[in-house]
Parts: structure tokens; sequence; C-alpha cells
């Protein structure tokens, strides 16, 4: 049985979750398919998007982090934002990685670049570009205008990670949320990077309110963070479930 789980949430988009551990998601046009986000790798997610399409595809990452360009290794290219490539090209270097795809036979593919502006236009879809830099430096919006759905990677979720390197700091991510306010306006609905399913718009304005709060040292509440690359913060926001995680100064 595969890791990866595929589910229909409207005529033109499906979400992919690998294990739990990260989303991606397919949308279908009249004329091209969009995957954003290829997750782990762990599992053939080209062969996986082939169960609900079998028309053209283009690959577009949100962002250069291992959980969601590791899958690109199953198609030809990928699309990436360029201040995200060393990052990206970092990942796709990682010995464990390496050894896994070389036993394989497998490789990443080139990556291509998109930034703010573009317009992916699948035959009765289009899909705009957005630059958000935050989580990452090259990180990037996707806004599915017909359906009113924004796809946000990790750049905007309820887990926000900005301890890592190279993440900008509250203060930079809250100018930042500020320049796609009028994004409420054009979506109904947020897609992350490791959502289970649609989550309201009003995930912004959550957001920037949290973002808002640790800028102004409102920080009682912050507890003890821990991951993998060491200690951390976390500041809550929203329903009390979510947090930004910064780094201890």
């Amino acid at each position: 049985m595969g890791k990866i789980s595929i589910k229909q949430l409207n005529p033109h988009v499906y979400l992919m979750d690998d294990n739990g551990e990260a989303t991606g998601y397919v949308v279908v046009g009249e004329k091209k398919a969009l995957v954003i986000d290829t997750m782990n790798g762990s599992e053939d997610v080209k062969a996986v998007v082939r169960t609900v399409t079998d028309l053209p595809l283009m690959v577009v990452n949100t962002h250069g982090h291992c959980d969601h360009i590791h899958g690109n290794i199953y198609f030809e290219e990928a699309y990436l934002h360029p201040a995200d490539l060393e990052l990206a090209n970092e990942h796709g270097k990682f010995p464990d990685f390496v050894r896994e795809i070389t036993a394989r036979g497998l490789s990443m593919p080139p990556f291509r670049e998109i930034r703010g502006g573009a317009v992916i236009d699948l035959g009765g879809l289009s899909v705009e570009v957005i630059d958000f830099p935050g989580h990452t430096k090259g990180g990037i919006l996707l806004l599915l205008r017909e359906d009113r759905i924004l796809f946000t990677g990790d750049g905007i979720n309820r887990h926000l990670w900005l301890q890592l390197p190279g993440c900008l700091t509250p203060e930079e991510v809250l100018k930042e949320i500020d320049k796609v306010r009028y994004l409420e306006e054009k979506a109904d609905y947020i897609l992350h990077g490791h959502a289970k399913g649609f989550e309201p718009i009003s995930l912004i304005e959550e957001l920037r309110e949290g973002l808002q709060t640790l800028c102004e040292g409102k920080t009682e509440k912050d507890s003890k963070y821990s991951w993998f690359g060491g200690k951390a913060k976390q500041h809550p926001f929203g329903d009390g479930n979510s947090v930004i995680v910064y780094p201890v100064c």
C-alpha cells in the first residue's frame, strides 16, 4: 500500500497526503494539470497524479525545502523561485537522499525559474504566482483565480517555522503579509503545505495578528519548542493550536 493518499476537494483540485508528513496538490484544467509541491519522494508522485489525469503536467514548488521538492525525481523538470535555488540544491544533496535515489537510478531534474506576476494557463483555469518571502527567501503563493483558492506552501499555515536558517524575521514577515492582504478579497480558501483540507482565508489575518503581537513583545504565553535542529520558542495565535516558531536569541 502506497504512502501517498489522494482525495478530490472540488471538481478541479486534488489533495495528496504523503504519509501525514507533507501535502501536495493537483489542479486539473482543460489543457494542462498543475502539480503543486511533490513532497518527500518516498513514492512515485507522478504515478499518483496519473490516477486522476492524463493531461500534460507542470510542476511548481512553493519553496525549496526537502519535503516539498524531493518528489521532483519523478518528473522531467520543476519550477522554483530563483531566490530558493541555492536552498533547493542543498536539500537535493542530502546524503541519505542521494544514496537512495542513486540506488533507484533516479536524480533531481533541473529547476526552471518562476516569479511573482507569472500566470499559468491550464485551460479554463488560471493560476497567478505571487512572491511571498518569509519561511524561505523564495517562497511563493499560487492563486487559483476561478475557484478562489490560495495555495500557500509553508508560508501561511498554522505552524509557521521562522527558526530555520534563511527565514525572514517576524518583523520582515509581517511586512510581507501586509503586501498580500489584498488576496483576502480574491480567495475564500487556503490550502497549505501540511493541510488536510480547506482552511478559511481568514487565516491570513489570524497569522498577521500573531506576528503583530510577537513583534510587539507580547510573549507571556510563549513556550519552549524543540525541533531536530535544536531549541526555539513558539508563539500561539488564532485558535490556540496555531503557533509561530522563532529562534531563541
